[in-house]
């Protein structure tokens, strides 16, 4: 027995020298390509990186005269004019647009081209623009001023130039060996920051329409109109089969359009009752994006979530993917907040740039400083996605219950039909879908009012009368 355990040892031991011999020769002769970036698997994946935050300098408006009496108290000797030699001269009406010193204390900067410093606060200036902006974008890493490199429809990229920059010189430190260097462009290289023209930050998510306090019936009743919202939106008929049923079952006549008016306007009145509810959510939030189809094209519906109460705190429905509806998305859930928690928020998303992107403009409009986890991949391959994958589970579920209802649409027809659409779903996820939170005895939200309706036509009538009675209290204070 004692010969066949030192056997196996040996041969455990000549395993481990051949396993190191291979490991010496595939380090040798066959060197495994390390990625461009620790964070990318793609260079083109690179250029959606969000940089920290640059160093914004306010601009701050200066008086010339303040300053002569501030050098004579200092140096004990005032500031002279500037002494014009071979018969130079500079316009007269040339101003400092920082301290306003006259053309007296100008300097020709560049021999005529244009450029001009002033002696009194040394400001160098071409004209007005450039040194009365309302702040000036400098690089984190070498302290240079960014330049406008490109306008978009929504913001202008800043990009630092300087070659000398560190952030440039060791992304470039990082680029393969063999890579062409005419190929440069395929990676994000230099710093870069995108100022938003746009202020999302000033709309107001809670516009209503003129019409949006009263609901006429001409020919049928509120109960016909609550039984056609449990089949459209609670069974999730299309408009037509909803017609259908209201036919065939309750022989009741009524058209599609009349459906789609009824749940149009039943939208519009909902909407702020369930935006200003009372979620009192936690610091986990969830935020994920979804395709959709309007009118044949690509569309999306942004959903943030509650992950411990499951409750939809913010949506929006839009054309593009692109930060400004991440931004609304944002803005409608940490309204809920009665005090934004700050770091203590968990905000899980995927990698998509814009999640990110955005908690810059929170910082930088608010002052609202919180980080923003993203969950990469299908696979737990770091210990940051192996935490946060639950919460991103939920939310992918969330996406997954949302479009069993829109399937049966096979997209939507019109714009106000995708947003009334989404808001009577989030409706209905939130105050009337019994959950399996609580084993499917009740919804997620429970409002004193419904549990005393007898049925859910009942309840989707006590609903717009909630709303309504949201609606009449903003006009009555627009203040709160």
């Amino acid at each position: 027995m004692s010969q066949i355990i030192t056997y196996l040892l040996l041969y455990n031991q000549y395993l481990l020298n051949r396993i190191y011999e291979l490991t010496l020769f595939i380090a040798k002769h066959i060197p495994i390509k390390q990625w461009t970036f620790d964070d990318s698997k793609s260079p083109y994946y690179q250029k959606f990186k969000i940089d920290k935050l640059p160093i914004i300098k306010k601009f701050i408006k200066q008086d010339y005269k303040f300053l002569l009496e501030y050098y004579i108290w200092k140096y004990g000797k005032p500031v002279k004019p500037v002494q014009r030699r071979n018969g130079k001269t500079i316009p007269e009406d040339t101003v400092c647009p920082l301290c306003g010193a006259p053309h007296q204390y100008i300097y020709d900067n560049n021999g005529g081209k244009g450029q001009f410093q002033c002696k009194v606060c040394g400001q160098t200036f071409i004209t007005g623009k450039q040194a009365t902006s309302p702040l000036v974008l400098i690089c984190p890493y070498c302290g240079h001023a960014l330049v406008a490199k490109k306008d978009r429809k929504h913001f202008i990229v800043h990009k630092c130039v300087n070659k000398n920059c560190s952030y440039y010189k060791n992304n470039l430190k990082l680029l393969p060996k063999d890579s062409d260097p005419s190929e440069k462009y395929k990676y994000k290289l230099h710093y870069i920051y995108r100022e938003f023209t746009l202020d999302f930050f000033s709309m107001d998510l809670h516009q209503l329409p003129s019409w949006a306090t009263s609901f006429k019936f001409r020919k049928n009743n509120a109960h016909i109109m609550g039984l056609c919202l449990t089949y459209h939106v609670n069974l999730g008929l299309s408009l037509r089969k909803t017609a259908e049923a209201m036919r065939e079952i309750h022989n009741i006549n009524i058209s599609h359009t009349m459906v789609a008016s009824y749940a149009r306007t039943a939208a519009v009145l909902i909407k702020p009752f369930v935006d200003t509810f009372d979620y009192n959510p936690s610091n986990n939030l969830a935020a994920d994006e979804t395709y959709i189809k309007i009118k044949g094209l690509k569309g999306y519906v942004w959903l943030i979530m509650d992950t411990v109460s499951r409750s939809i705190l913010g949506y929006q429905v839009s054309k593009s993917r692109d930060v400004g509806p991440c931004i609304l998305t944002m803005r409608m859930a940490f309204d809920k907040f009665r005090k934004f928690p700050g770091k203590a928020l968990k905000f899980i998303s995927d990698g998509y740039s814009a999640y990110p992107l955005a908690a810059q403009q929170f910082k930088i409009e608010k002052d609202w400083d919180f980080n923003v986890t993203q969950v990469i991949g299908l696979t737990n391959d770091d210990p940051v996605t192996k935490e946060y994958r639950p919460f991103k589970q939920k939310i992918e579920r969330l996406n997954r219950t949302f479009k069993a209802s829109y399937r049966v649409t096979c997209g939507y027809g019109t714009d106000d039909g995708a947003y009334y659409g989404i808001n009577l779903w989030v409706a209905y996820y939130n105050f009337l879908r019994p959950h399996e939170l609580y084993s499917w005895k009740r919804p997620l939200n429970e409002v004193d009012m419904l549990k005393n309706a007898g049925n859910m036509p009942g309840k989707w009538q006590l609903l717009i009368f909630l709303g309504q009675q949201v609606i009449l209290n903003m006009q009555e204070n627009p203040a709160s």
